[in-house]
């Protein structure tokens, strides 16, 4: 380890010089490049976040919110019921972590495929799914809560402390185990400790989810199940207390940045520098309690991720008395009977999620290509704009929405009525992962063939154009797909932007299983159905993108290191 640490601080060519620098590329050209973006910020995060503030810190709403009980019975609520998930979802997700990590047995993949697929669904499709598989004395309240949350981030432990498991070295499990310790002392007094900073890693992840829960807690929660988020829109879009609800979005920020904090210093405060391992080739289970276990392990996992998406699909064929196809069927009418009118138009709603969601993949796409490359461009002074463009995805949604209704709400800027404010919403949320996607490959591109571009007589910013926007392709289309989905699924600033009439998917199914009648809920059931096939269908088409984009640039560095190689040999 020690012969190996010195290469790890030698000089290496600069990947941000090798892609292009101040001195490289015009400045002009970096502050062009820089403009859209940072101007996306400032008007859509930083205005709209500076004014909840201002509304939030008036003396007569500070006031009044806190000194009300029905607040800290709120965030008592909010506060325990996120805990309780937390343990539970800890609980159920390590022994799935340990199988997965340590045994290799057919349909593993498969296993962690569906963990991850239940993952990315939107929340108020798990919502819809819980509310079809539970019974009806179970289907609201806090019971159908802690159950959606569970099956919701079982995903987030089974990947961050299997990840870990499976780099934990085994001779010092099996060293405890010569010495006499039994499995259980060995668990309890060697294997947990070193997995305790995984263990709270994906604890702060879970706990982030379930405290700011809000489609989940729509769709299954009842009265006296509101969240702070929930609370929030509710004192915003239905009592009109503005200056409570931005009093409730900052004592959830002070929360929410407590309990992180505290979760990062006790990963640092508890983490241990250790060999950790490669992964080992995973062993078949020998023994017939391994295979018991890991069978009976992969079985319940397996059937609470498919029960739910099973009964989700086949409440949506249920009818009054049984088995029917009407509620696919009359999808396209507004009309529950003569006379009675939905006030929804399925249809409309899907067209709608469809329409806006082309509008905030494109807006996201082209906001967050521009930051990858000015951040590129700029090296150790993108840091800044790096960094902001990254504040969205620590922000939940509900507030990023309610920012934007209070701030664009009167003239000049009464944007409400405006067809593009949710896309930009959406696209808002979306824009960090692009620019993840994006900047991870624009540093991989070797400085040599910028040079070699200058070498024969382009500018810099041709040379740029020849190299640099080519490898943008392949991960704008991986972004393109994750802002799909995540524009499909998006629910919470859409409840604060969305208008009558303009509902999306999310929103329509909402409303649709808050409705009684059989039907009703049946069309619920279905358009949930639909919005879950989209979004499975747009991560796979991500999946499918960054595999072969991996597998290209594993035959490209392949073919870099043969060349390498055959160098050495003459």
């Amino acid at each position: 380890m020690d012969r190996d640490r010195p290469r790890l601080t030698e000089p290496a060519p600069s990947r941000a010089a090798a892609i292009g620098s101040p001195g490289r590329l015009p400045r002009h050209t970096i502050v062009a490049l820089a403009a859209v973006p940072v101007v996306f910020l400032v008007v859509f995060y930083a205005w709209p976040f500076a004014t909840l503030l201002h509304r939030a810190l008036g003396l007569d709403a500070l006031g009044a919110t806190l000194t009300r009980r029905r607040t800290w019975d709120v965030a008592w609520f909010t506060l325990w019921q996120a805990v309780a998930s937390t343990a539970l979802t800890l609980l159920a997700g390590l022994a799935p972590a340990y199988v997965v990590a340590r045994y290799r047995f057919p349909g593993r993949r498969l296993l962690v495929g569906l963990l991850t697929a239940v993952f990315v669904l939107p929340t108020v499709v798990v919502g819809a799914a819980l509310l079809a598989v539970l019974p009806a004395s179970l289907e609201r309240g806090v019971v159908a809560i802690l159950a959606a949350h569970v099956v919701f981030n079982l995903a987030v432990v089974v990947r961050v402390v299997g990840v870990a498991w499976e780099h934990l070295p085994a001779d010092l499990e099996g060293a405890a185990a010569t010495l006499g310790a039994s499995s259980t002392r060995v668990l309890r007094y060697v294997t947990l400790p070193l997995l305790r900073p995984a263990i709270t890693a994906a604890g702060s992840i879970v706990f982030l989810f379930t405290f700011t829960s809000f489609g989940v807690i729509r769709i299954l929660g009842t009265a006296g199940t509101a969240t702070i988020e929930v609370e929030v829109w509710r004192r915003a879009t239905q009592l009109g207390e503005i200056g409570d609800a931005a009093v409730l979005t900052l004592v959830q920020l002070v929360v929410l940045a407590a309990i992180l904090g505290w979760a990062t210093s006790s990963q640092r405060r508890h983490g241990r520098a250790l060999a950790m391992r490669p992964v080992a080739e995973r062993r078949p289970p020998r023994t017939a309690g391994q295979r018991s276990f890991v069978g009976i392990t992969a079985g319940l996992t397996a059937t609470v991720v498919l029960v739910p998406l099973g009964a989700l699909v086949a409440r949506s064929f249920r009818g009054a008395e049984g088995f029917s196809v009407a509620a696919w069927r009359d999808l396209g009418r507004t009309e529950v009977r003569p006379g009675i009118r939905l006030g929804i138009d399925p249809i409309d709603a899907l067209v709608r999620s469809l329409q806006t969601a082309a509008w905030a993949t494109l807006f996201a796409v082209v906001v967050g290509a521009l930051a990858a490359l000015a951040i590129a461009a700029t090296g150790r002074s993108g840091r800044l704009l790096d960094a902001g463009v990254m504040l969205p995805i620590g922000t939940s949604a509900v507030t990023i929405g309610f920012g934007m209704l209070i701030t664009f709400d009167t003239p000049p800027f009464d944007w409400r009525a405006s067809w593009w404010l949710v896309p930009v919403g959406h696209a808002l949320v979306a824009v960090p992962f692009v620019v993840r996607t994006t900047l991870s490959v624009l540093r991989s591109v070797s400085g040599r063939l910028v040079e070699a571009a200058a070498t024969l007589g382009a500018s810099p910013t041709r040379a740029w154009r020849a190299v640099v926007v080519p490898a943008l392709w392949r991960p704008l289309v991986v972004a393109a797909g994750l802002a799909t989905a995540i524009s499909l699924g998006e629910f919470g600033a859409t409840s604060f932007l969305s208008r009558s009439g303009s509902e999306t998917l999310p929103i329509a199914i909402e409303r649709l299983l808050g409705r009684t009648g059989t039907l009703l809920q049946a069309q619920g059931f279905a358009l949930a159905t639909i919005l879950a096939a989209a979004t499975i269908v747009a991560v796979l088409v991500v999946d499918l993108a960054g595999r072969e984009h991996g597998g290209q640039s594993r035959g490209r560095h392949g073919r870099r290191h043969e060349g390498t190689h055959r160098a050495r040999d003459r």
